[in-house]
């Protein structure tokens, strides 16, 4: 008697909006539509997906010509620097798009920038054959703005960068130098018979490592321990910048002038382990994001292409009809922004996932995203949701430049095939394609 009072009181409690756990049986053949359901949740997640890819978010204004370069502080979010071609450098607040503070640095380029570990001061190189220290903290009212070191070098200084953890950093111009923040004279120096060295890296993972490229199509790789450079590559056409694979010590990815982009497996350079290619001029600028997973890189061609780091084709095109030839792309720290700066004096900050929304977000929407996420890896390959989820809008020039080198490519496919069929057998050697851009290796 008990029992009953207490079943009818539980009723008596019960509201319209109850939720009441249903039992569901995943028996497959209790449910003959479930895969088609699924598909047309996947085709809808994919549309969805283009109709909210608005990637641009905002741009830094305030330089008075092209943008050369960009840093990205180690330690802040919200803070990079740029140099620009009339010898300005920068620094920016990203939250609210405000210039913090203007250095008159040089007279002509700004070339390169680059910071130390502690983040207490940064360095510039310019056309004017100066190293500069600067403080990172601003004067104080009243003071002026000057460095803190100023060396004159014999020659043009074309890049700069600065070891991971030691008071070291390394120049390139016609040589590679080594310097030690407290010297005025370089502990070390560099050379292979090149010509003019255009960019240099250090490595993330084994930070005695570097990498740089020259205009006579050489990569050369450095250790700062030893008295000579390790090894040299060359390919087919000069590089124009280098980026090392922070996850992994032994990958580099450069920026090529033939519209695309090789990334190396430092132990086999032979032949590069990733050729990619979607660029439609010259590729200017490369950058790897903080998981190491991606790529960004700014071309002649007015474009950002975001790669899988283990796929030849790219994933994204970003464009507006103002931007001009990109010079220089950075992916920041926090996986989220890409920051790219171009010939028409302006920074533009994207999203690194076009369609992403920005503030916080629920436990709900965080679910039913990697819900959808998941669709649309597990229905990928199907034709309509694969065209719908390739398809992007660009410039009819773009188009019709792209569609002409494939027409180029799959011609000389064509030749090389044809002219092995009408051979006689073992008379022409089948090179793979992705040795046909080397030229040569050295150690």
């Amino acid at each position: 008697m008990v029992l009953i009072n207490y079943t009818r009181r539980l009723l008596s409690l019960r509201t319209k909006r109850d939720v009441h756990k249903v039992p569901r049986n995943f028996d497959p053949s209790l449910h003959p539509f479930e895969i088609p359901r699924e598909y047309t949740r996947a085709l809808n997640a994919t549309k969805l997906e283009r109709v909210f890819a608005k990637p641009f978010i905002g741009s830094l204004e305030g330089h008075q010509d092209g943008v050369h370069c960009m840093l990205k502080h180690p330690k802040s979010l919200s803070t990079i620097l740029s140099g620009a071609c009339n010898g300005e450098v920068k620094v920016w607040n990203l939250p609210s798009k405000q210039c913090q503070r203007s250095i008159s640095a040089h007279s002509g380029f700004v070339r390169g920038l680059c910071m130390q570990p502690d983040c207490q001061s940064f360095f510039s190189v310019g056309d004017d054959k100066t190293i500069k220290q600067w403080k990172m903290e601003s004067p104080a009212y009243g003071e002026l703005e000057e460095p803190v070191m100023t060396i004159l070098g014999k020659t043009m200084f074309l890049g700069i960068d600065h070891h991971w953890k030691e008071p070291f950093y390394a120049t390139c111009g016609d040589r590679v130098d080594i310097w030690d923040e407290t010297r005025t004279e370089p502990m070390r120096s560099f050379t292979w018979g090149l010509d003019s060295i255009t960019s240099l890296k250090f490595n993330h993972v084994e930070t005695n490592v570097l990498a740089s490229t020259a205009n006579d199509r050489n990569i050369v790789l450095y250790d700062m321990r030893g008295a000579t450079p390790l090894r040299k590559v060359i390919l087919e056409m000069r590089s124009n910048a280098i980026a090392w694979n922070p996850m992994e010590a032994f990958i580099f990815t450069v920026a090529n002038e033939d519209y695309n982009l090789y990334t190396f497996d430092m132990r086999n350079l032979s032949s590069p382990t990733n050729i990619h290619m979607d660029h439609v001029s010259a590729v200017l600028d490369v950058d790897y994001s903080p998981t190491g997973k991606e790529i960004v890189s700014g071309s002649y061609d007015k474009t950002i292409r975001i790669f899988p780091a283990n796929k030849g084709r790219s994933r994204e095109v970003y464009h507006t009809k103002r931007m001009q030839r990109v010079t220089c792309v950075r992916w920041t720290m926090d996986n989220k922004y890409i920051l790219s700066g171009s010939d028409e004096m302006n920074i533009r900050i994207w999203k690194s996932a076009a369609s992403e929304k920005l503030g916080v977000t629920t436990g709900r929407e965080q679910m039913s995203k990697q819900y959808n996420e998941k669709l649309k890896a597990t229905f990928a390959h199907h034709p309509q949701i694969r065209r719908v989820a390739r398809h992007r809008h660009v410039p009819k020039s773009l188009y019709s430049a792209s569609r002409e080198i494939r027409i180029i490519r799959e011609s000389k496919k064509r030749k090389e095939k044809n002219a092995r069929a009408h051979s006689k057998p073992g008379t022409m050697e089948i090179v793979p394609e992705r040795q046909k851009h080397v030229v040569g290796e050295h150690e």
